[in-house]
């Protein structure tokens, strides 16, 4: 017999990227009194992971449980950002309802378009929090009709249009129903979530179901299944059969030898959960998202949908430059490939492919944050490895015509530099869809623009718009083919021997463009060391000393005055490198170099090229 189980709430809090859905959560943890009084609590105490707390961005979904008065609410954070949209989507199979949180002066995003999207497709009622209303310029009534505009435009039902208004600053810890009311403290917004939320329902009776919607993992017990009862009762050492909804050869048997619910932020062991409830399962190993856990008889998997597919595409490639294996623990071909390997435990929305080399293999996702992360990553933990340009993943239709990924590219720019990124993003055949003022003086632009087109662009837009201009993309479906795109204008600096770059040759070298290097720098022929100020690549020997004579002395180099280094960061390096380059990845150096380092064997290659094209 269906019933619902009113002790429960689960709910997951979608919004755009820092619109403050994971400190907004802290608020929730620290007034349910999740911790004690004089604990010392960090900041966005969700992102645990270095990566998330450093960009200030939420990676991976977290779940987390408050209590309310009686009431249990289960908490799932989700990721912001476009390219971990698949974390989204697979989380709202877990919830009942959605809190979608708005920033009370930027308004409706993108990405919060995104997200409201997933949710009403699957027809969760939304509560929608207006956030950070302590702002100077926070306009929360106009946001109001920005976000009643969207549910409009993503064909919202009347029920859902019908929605309840939270205002709220997680920042000072307080919420409110009315703009009016007094500012006290969030529990304007638990009692709104228990009261317009639906308890979870099922049939506590019927045979066990349980959908896994999340993977973590950990070195000691290996795969972590998360999902919510359907139906049914899960118990602590149950016999269980496996299914999948679309894999229908799957039937694995398996017993539950490790059962925890969500308490704050800890898991806590139990011995049975009931329908409603969100567990963690340990000790299946071969667990995997969109699995149900079903009991002996009679299993039946519950439909999941497929994961968003990659777009972008890089290859990472066994370091084999002059300095390889000096600076990473490892280094080999079997080390990059159980680490891949093990990255798909948990990110479903990769894909890890061999090559016809068996020193490279090609790793694709749904975009160039999402990879950069991985290899942050890695790089971390003592990876050493190089790794290609992205490169877009194409596709053909049924008549053999060519498709590539398309976004819808929306940029908040100060009005000066409108026209420098409009010039831009035309050339790389971006089609300008919108163009409105926004207040504080700027303008925003809406383009329609090849995936590729993006590649390497986000670096130019901070140096074109002076670090004030703000870029978010969403994906589009796939379109014909727009034609070839030229991306970098300038040419390399190339070192020309292997040796230590010293103040005499750098000196000289930096009137041919901008250096990446300083003196003192290990260097080897063919790495990169700066970006030309002309189109075609330049060598250039930074290790030249000077010639020491009777009248010249090596103290009179000290007058030599060197122009501060370039130091590029992971994705500015990403977006640098050429298809002729690659990354050179180690946990102390980010090297840029030619792939082919002999320059003999580079100049033949290329004339090959051009005579082949």
């Amino acid at each position: 017999m269906i019933q619902a189980r009113e002790d429960i709430r689960n709910i997951a809090i979608i919004a755009h990227v820092d619109h403050g859905k994971t400190t907004l959560v802290d608020e929730l943890l620290k007034q349910s009194g999740v911790f004690r009084d004089n604990q010392a609590v960090q900041e966005r105490v969700m992102d645990s992971n270095d990566i998330e707390r450093e960009r200030g961005i939420t990676i991976l979904s977290k779940n987390t449980a408050v209590y309310y008065k009686d009431t249990k609410i289960n908490i799932i954070d989700t990721p912001g950002h476009a390219d971990f949209g698949g974390e989204v989507e697979r989380v709202l199979k877990m919830v009942d309802g959605v809190v979608l949180v708005v920033d009370a002066f930027e308004g409706a995003m993108p990405q919060t378009k995104f997200v409201l999207m997933k949710a009403l497709d699957l027809d969760l009622p939304v509560i929608v929090c207006i956030n950070k209303i302590d702002r100077p310029e926070a306009r929360p009534n106009e946001v109001i009709d920005e976000v009643l505009e969207l549910f409009m435009d993503l064909d919202a039902s009347d029920e859902q249009l019908d929605c309840p208004f939270v205002f709220a600053s997680a920042k000072e810890g307080y919420a409110m129903k009315d703009l009016n009311d007094e500012r006290k403290d969030m529990m304007p917004l638990f009692e709104t979530i228990v009261d317009y939320i639906p308890a979870p329902v099922g049939d506590p009776e019927a045979n066990t179901q349980v959908l896994i919607s999340t993977i973590d993992y950990n070195e000691f017990v290996g795969r972590i299944g998360i999902g919510k009862v359907d139906n049914g009762v899960i118990k602590l050492n149950q016999e269980a059969v496996v299914v999948n909804h679309h894999d229908p050869d799957k039937k694995q048997k398996v017993r539950v030898t490790k059962l925890y619910e969500f308490d704050g932020l800890n898991k806590v062991d139990v011995n049975e959960a009931s329908i409603g409830s969100i567990v963690a399962i340990s000790g299946i190993a071969d667990i995997h998202i969109g699995d149900t856990i079903c009991g002996p008889e009679d299993p039946v998997a519950i439909p999941f949908q497929k994961i968003s597919e990659p777009t972008i595409s890089m290859n990472f490639i066994v370091n084999d430059s002059p300095f390889a294996g000096q600076e990473g623990k490892f280094v080999t071909s079997r080390h990059i490939r159980e680490r891949l390997m093990k990255e798909l435990n948990t990110d479903v929305s990769l894909r890890v492919e061999d090559t016809e080399s068996p020193d490279s293999l090609k790793v694709s996702g749904r975009g160039e944050l999402h990879l950069s992360v991985l290899i942050e990553n890695m790089r971390r933990e003592g990876f050493e490895f190089a790794v290609s340009k992205a490169e877009v993943l194409y596709k053909t239709d049924e008549n053999g015509k060519k498709l590539e990924p398309m976004e819808i590219a929306y940029v908040d720019v100060p009005d000066e530099f409108t026209g420098a990124v409009i010039e831009k993003l035309s050339q790389r055949k971006g089609e300008l869809q919108n163009m409105t003022p926004i207040t504080g003086g700027y303008t925003r632009i809406e383009f329609k623009i090849p995936s590729r087109g993006l590649i390497g662009y986000r670096g130019e837009f901070m140096t074109d718009t002076k670090g004030n201009g703000i870029i978010n993309t969403i994906f589009d479906g796939y379109e014909p083919f727009k034609g070839e795109i030229a991306y970098r204008k300038q040419g390399s600096l190339i070192a020309f021997e292997t040796g230590e770059s010293v103040t005499y040759g750098l000196f000289s070298a930096q009137d041919r463009g901008t250096l990446f290097i300083g003196p003192g720098e290990k260097v080897y022929a063919g790495m990169v060391i700066g970006s030309s100020s002309r189109a075609e690549d330049i060598e250039l020997n930074v290790c030249k000393k000077k010639h020491l004579t009777n009248t010249r002395s090596s103290s009179a180099d000290e007058a030599l005055t060197l122009v501060p280094p370039r130091i590029l960061s992971l994705e500015q390096a990403l977006d640098f490198i050429e298809t002729d380059e690659l990354l050179e990845v180690t946990p102390e150096h980010l090297r840029i170099r030619k792939r082919i380092l002999d320059p003999t064997m580079r100049k033949r290659f290329n004339i090959n090229r051009q005579n082949n094209q």
